[in-house]
């Protein structure tokens, strides 16, 4: 249970409150809507330990309940990560990319596909950036700076398959979510 300062600026004032860090992210994303903040107080400067007035509360947030001004400032303002978590962020992510290009690229030489730990090292190679959004969003950055190491492409391949209809129980629900087009005979 790590702590955390989260803050927002509203009305010209400053206003922070403490609270677990894992609960706040996972809050933020939506993840859960139980929040709630360490101290049962808002600061003006959790440092100095400056206690928001009540008066400047209502009229910020309409409301002087901590836990209530806690989940608005965490929602809209800024949760202070620390490093060790924007490390395991940035794993996590590095983690996926490898995971999908081993999954879909292939060396265009040979038609082979690149094994995840080839993957990993031309990443390290190329100092690739991997950003904290979707992958899809920025493969093709990633594929540019990779094609300088390694030869790489990505590949996907359409088959056609008839399955006997005494099999088809088991194979619709694997082939089902592959499938662009089906025919019934």
């Amino acid at each position: 249970m790590t702590q955390t300062t989260a803050r927002l600026r509203r009305n010209g004032m400053d206003f922070e409150v403490l609270v677990d860090l894992d609960d706040a992210l996972k809050f933020r994303k939506g993840q859960t809507d139980y929040l709630t903040v360490d101290g049962d107080r808002v600061f003006s400067n959790i440092k100095r330990g400056d206690v928001a007035a009540k008066n400047d509360l209502e009229i910020a947030f309409k409301t002087t309940d901590p836990n209530e001004i806690g989940k608005i400032i965490v929602k809209s303002g800024e949760v202070l990560v620390d490093q060790d978590h924007r490390d395991e962020d940035r794993e996590r992510k590095v983690k996926q990319v490898v995971d999908f290009l081993s999954k879909n690229a292939v060396d265009p030489q040979t038609g082979n596909p690149i094994t995840p730990e080839r993957i990993k090292s031309a990443i390290e190679q190329a100092h690739v950036a991997i950003k904290n959004v979707s992958i899809e969003s920025q493969i093709k950055e990633i594929m540019d700076k990779l094609s300088v190491v390694i030869p790489i492409k990505i590949e996907t391949k359409r088959i056609k398959i008839t399955i006997p209809a005494i099999q088809t129980g088991k194979a619709y629900g694997l082939v089902t979510q592959y499938k662009e087009k089906e025919n019934w005979l």
